[in-house]
């Protein structure tokens, strides 16, 4: 099968990173993908997913949109490249890329258009209006988690019958590290209680209130110190919030870093204080890493801890609860280590990349199968 891969952008982040890890590891003598990136080729190559697309002679076709007022060209390009490649199946990744591979295929003569939902996306509404709006020309959704199929089919209105639920997946070669990250060199005190975060800086991701709540959870551990790792467009609000919280000498700004899985190897406990999720990847890192975790209540964070979701969740906003249990994961050494172990096998049973992998690979040939028979 011939099988195009289409998403917004190749920068790395979790969904750019679950195409790679899905086109690297795909069963060659059953798939031959091509990737296309509605955006330009990422301007550093350290924080670029094309080297090891490239490394597996896949090839990959980077179309150079920058807004949305390039839509309608990107779109004309893509189904110009797909009538190139003639692919039996076009899998998009994220919200532009789903719409616009949906109409580039359709214009192509592609019958098979699966599209990937990673978020239970509660902030652009119109989302969900255009995705209901251009449904008939998607023959399968692919949610990440359950709770993402609950809440495409009861607010975005798709049919469950398109829905499929693949869970992501984690390279459990990678977790934990090897070598754990010098945090000294970033500022943060040798034999400090690591607290780490990890994803973009912005309202999604609940940072303000984690600063809010700061001013009560750091006091009550003197030895603990928050690094937040990531870039995004609420960074200078965050600080002048540490600083008005009296908290800034003990937050650490690392920014963007190529090296998650040695900061997490140097961590105590992942914090994801999100409004909204869909299956988070740094959740799944972190248990790989055999690290505990507090996260919020949010989509798809129970269908990973498992029975051990209660100790490891939090409701947004409950600060109390955020106090007392990151202060008991950070003071109660035993817990945390049963939980981070626990945490661990329960991905290598039910999250590894090779399960997810094999999924889509079952998934896409069931639909070929499908099409050959016809209807009847």
């Amino acid at each position: 099968m011939r099988i195009a891969l289409c998403i917004t952008d190749l920068d790395v982040g979790g969904a750019e990173q679950a195409l790679v890890a899905l086109a690297t590891r795909l069963d060659r003598s059953r798939f031959t993908p091509s990737v296309y990136c509605l955006g330009p080729e990422p301007a550093h190559e350290a924080s670029s997913c094309i080297p090891p697309l490239v490394a597996e002679d896949i090839p990959v076709h980077c179309l150079g949109a920058r807004n949305v007022a390039a839509f309608p060209a990107v779109v004309w390009k893509l189904s110009r490249l797909f009538r190139q490649f003639q692919p039996d199946l076009v899998q998009t990744f994220l919200f532009h890329a789903n719409i616009a591979g949906r109409i580039a295929a359709r214009a192509a003569g592609v019958k098979n258009v699966v599209c990937g939902i990673r978020v239970a996306e509660r902030q652009s509404r119109w989302h969900l209006w255009l995705d209901r709006l251009t449904t008939r020309w998607v023959t399968k959704y692919v949610c990440v988690s359950e709770s993402v199929a609950r809440f495409s089919a009861e607010q975005g209105g798709l049919a469950r019958d398109k829905l499929a639920v693949i869970p992501n997946g984690v390279d459990l070669e990678h977790y934990p590290a090897a070598r754990p990250a010098a945090l000294s060199e970033a500022g943060v005190p040798r034999g400090s209680r690591v607290v780490v975060f990890v994803g973009r800086l912005e309202p999604q991701k609940g940072l303000t209130w984690l600063l809010e709540a700061a001013a009560q959870w750091l006091p009550r551990n003197p030895d603990a110190r928050l690094v937040v790792v990531g870039r995004g467009p609420q960074r200078t609000a965050l600080e002048h919030l540490a600083l008005r919280q009296r908290v800034a000498d003990r937050v650490h700004w690392l920014g963007w870093r190529a090296d998650v899985a040695e900061i997490l190897a140097a961590s105590d406990v992942l914090v994801l204080p999100s409004r909204w999720e869909g299956m988070p990847n740094v959740v799944l890192q972190a248990m790989a890493s055999r690290i505990p975790v507090l996260a919020t209540d949010v989509e798809g964070v129970r269908e990973l801890l498992g029975e051990n979701a209660e100790p490891q969740t939090v409701a947004f906003g409950d600060t109390p609860t955020l106090v007392e249990k990151l202060t008991r994961l950070l003071s109660d050494r035993q817990l945390a280590e049963r939980l981070g172990q626990d945490n661990r096998r329960r991905v290598e049973q039910s999250f590894s990349i090779q399960r997810m992998v094999a999924a889509y690979e079952a998934l896409w040939e069931s639909m070929a199968c499908v099409q050959q028979r016809g209807p009847g």
